[in-house]
């Protein structure tokens, strides 16, 4: 299927005077006194175009706090009134949808659990046919690309224009720092997709942890992000959600500041200095994938000696071995440990599928 999505540019519908655009607040809305004092303490610091809170916020497992529901979207619209910003929630069914309509909501987001169903989201879309209001969709729980591609596409075949994404973070199949993985690739793909497409980053729940909200939101900035989404919350230590990842307003717009934007573009006089550096960076990559064929081409002759040998594909002696060897020799070379270890995985296998497509061919 061809891509394409019909939707306004960012600057269409809110203006942030050209920089990132950061939408800021608490991870829920606890009380009306929690909620207020959070939102006048962003304003004051001034770094938010946008203020955001959990009303409904149904957890992996029962039994912690779920949100405070409708109760809470009075103090949400008291919060716009006091600060002059819009407000943005989670929604998660149509009745979500019309509820924060009605006390004001001006953005609308819709979580990864959610976007991960394809009935859901359809569920959205109808609910927003004929609504003009701005929905950002987060990305799946899990790395499917299709999943949040298609979740646009819905949500735009509806009518919906005013349109981004939120890329939040994938849930780990392993151990790693981060409590979602950022997975850059997926949402890079997707920008590449997409280019008009807003994206926006979400620190907080790809980081986890305070002491890395700096380091992923720098990324997201690195890698030409739209804007941030970050959890802040007036005392982050006693929040009733995800307290871990929450900063005070005060520690989030020091944050916000030590962060470095990158310029889209360059002036001229360094064109000619960077097509120089990206022509080297051209020839290297024939030479990746020269090198990588060449491979190849000896694990075709491996595949013919274990097919006259008798010997199986795969070997899990082998298979650990080249993971180690690699991840040594990456180390030494100043190499990302992760890039070593998911490259080798992904060649390694295709030398396994390549064996077993040259002796199933022989045998045939």
């Amino acid at each position: 299927m061809n891509a394409s999505l019909d939707i306004l540019p960012l600057s269409s519908w809110i203006n942030t005077e050209g920089k990132p655009l950061v939408i800021a607040g608490p991870c829920s809305a606890e009380t009306e006194e929690q909620m207020l004092e959070t939102a006048s303490q962003i304003k004051k610091e001034g770094f938010a175009h946008v203020l955001r809170a959990g009303i409904w916020k149904p957890r992996t497992r029962p039994g912690s706090f779920e949100g405070m529901g409708e109760a809470a979207l009075p103090w949400l619209q008291a919060a716009k009134k006091e600060t002059g910003l819009p407000v943005a929630v989670e929604v998660a069914n149509p009745q979500h949808i019309e509820l924060a309509l009605k006390y004001g909501v001006d953005i609308l987001w819709v979580g990864a659990r959610t976007t991960v169903n394809p009935f859901n989201v359809q569920e959205l879309a109808e609910a927003l046919r004929g609504v003009d209001v701005p929905v950002l969709v987060k990305n799946p729980v899990n790395p499917d690309l299709q999943l949040w591609i298609g979740a646009l596409e819905r949500l735009n075949q509806a009518g919906v224009k005013k349109l981004g994404a939120i890329h939040r973070g994938f849930s780990n199949a392993q151990e790693t720092k981060f409590r979602n993985s950022p997975m850059w690739n997926i949402a890079i793909e997707l920008k590449t997709l997409f280019p008009q497409l807003p994206v926006i980053g979400d620190p907080s729940h790809m980081a986890g942890k305070r002491a890395l909200l700096f380091e992923v939101a720098q990324r997201a900035l690195d890698l030409n992000y739209d804007g941030l989404i970050i959890e802040s919350h007036r005392d982050p230590d006693k929040a009733w959600s995800d307290a871990s990842q929450q900063l005070t307003p005060v520690a989030l717009g020091e944050m916000l500041h030590e962060l470095h934007v990158r310029k889209e573009s360059y002036p001229t006089d360094y064109q000619s200095q960077l097509e120089i550096v990206r022509g080297k960076i051209d020839n290297l990559d024939r030479e990746l994938l020269e090198n990588l064929a060449n491979r190849m081409a000896l694990v075709e002759k491996l595949a013919e000696y274990k097919r006259d040998n008798n010997v199986a594909a795969y070997q899990v002696d082998r298979f650990r071995e080249v993971l180690e060897t690699r991840a040594t020799w990456g180390k030494s070379l100043n190499l990302y440990p992760n890039l070593v270890d998911e490259l080798f995985k992904l060649v390694h296998m295709e030398s396994i599928r390549k064996q077993t497509e040259v002796m199933n061919q022989i045998n045939a």
